[in-house]
């Protein structure tokens, strides 16, 4: 236990500094990519795999571990890339980890170190990129670029989640969030600003979206610089952690420090859960926090919020 709470201490001191840990991996070839160490629960020489009847083709199969039955995913098929050779799958590595409430892992052929970043130095995809780029960041990393893939994007495809509202929670939003101020999401995944506003928006809400915490940043100051308090333009922010040049915990605690923008409800609605990420979410003090992505559990606590105002 004492280990545990070492390790949770030693991590949180990233907090509220802008910084994160990258796990950088290889699929085919020499490109280098990254996972936010928060993610990963383990990384293992590939285990034996038990093959799924009628399966999609980029889940390679499932490994038992630890008592689990894990689905494994070729990240390199998964992303478009020819996937990884049956005849090296021994020989490669499987990084388990932990999305929206769900342990998957993923085959990749190498596995290389963790750096420690910056995330002022991980930005957004190239404007170029188009919309089916499975990327939601880079970085240089020793004048070599990292891809950062966008995991949300690729487990919609192989697994995807409900993105309705159902009919016994709509039943419940008449008049309840009728005429209050928009929510601010901020998410630097298109699928998850996607699901996110067609949640808000199904249950009446107005909806501004900006793609990541410097973004958020510079509209919260935007609107409060006639001197008014950021209460009086939002009903509540919904903000995701991992995002490039500025992360979630940095936006809260950047929001708690300037008494235009401290009264603002912030959620922190992630992706990333478990020990780490609660105590990180005290520590910034951010109002609420919420594991992605259960549409039903979204609108009932943004009611919930908004009855409380």
């Amino acid at each position: 236990m004492a280990g545990v709470l070492d390790s949770v201490n030693q991590r949180t001191q990233l907090v509220g500094q802008n910084r994160l840990e990258l796990l950088l991996f290889r699929l085919r070839g020499r490109q280098m990519y990254g996972i936010n160490v928060f993610k990963v629960k383990e990384v293992l020489q590939c285990p034996k795999l038990s093959s799924i009847p009628n399966s999609r083709t980029v889940v390679q199969g499932v490994a038992h571990i630890r008592g689990e039955t894990i689905p494994i995913i070729d990240l390199s098929m998964a992303i478009g890339l020819p996937g990884i050779p049956q005849e090296t799958v021994p020989t490669s590595f499987v990084i388990i980890t932990e999305y929206n409430r769900k342990t998957q892992g993923f085959l990749v052929t190498g596995v290389d170190r963790i750096m420690n970043m910056n995330w002022e130095d991980i930005l957004p995809p190239p404007k170029g990129a188009g919309k089916d780029v499975y990327l939601t960041a880079v970085t240089k990393i020793e004048d070599k670029l990292v891809e950062i893939i966008d995991v949300e994007k690729i487990l919609a495809e192989v697994s995807p989640l409900r993105e309705d509202v159902t009919d016994a929670v709509l039943s419940k939003t008449s008049e309840r969030v009728a005429g209050h101020l928009p929510v601010l999401v901020v998410d630097d995944s298109a699928v998850a600003r996607r699901q996110i506003e067609r949640c808000l928006t199904a249950i009446g809400m107005t909806v501004v979206i900006r793609n990541d915490g410097k973004q958020a940043l510079e509209y919260l100051k935007k609107v409060t610089e006639d001197g008014s308090n950021a209460c009086d333009h939002l009903a509540l922010v919904i903000s995701d952690v991992e995002m490039p040049e500025m992360d979630g915990y940095t936006l809260v605690s950047r929001c708690k420090d300037d008494p235009a923008l401290r009264d603002l409800f912030i959620m922190l609605h992630t992706s990333l859960s478990g020990v780490f990420n609660r105590a990180m979410v005290q520590k910034v003090g951010a109002d609420d926090f919420m594991a992605k992505f259960s549409p039903d559990e979204l609108a009932e606590r943004v009611m919930e919020i908004i009855d409380q105002a």
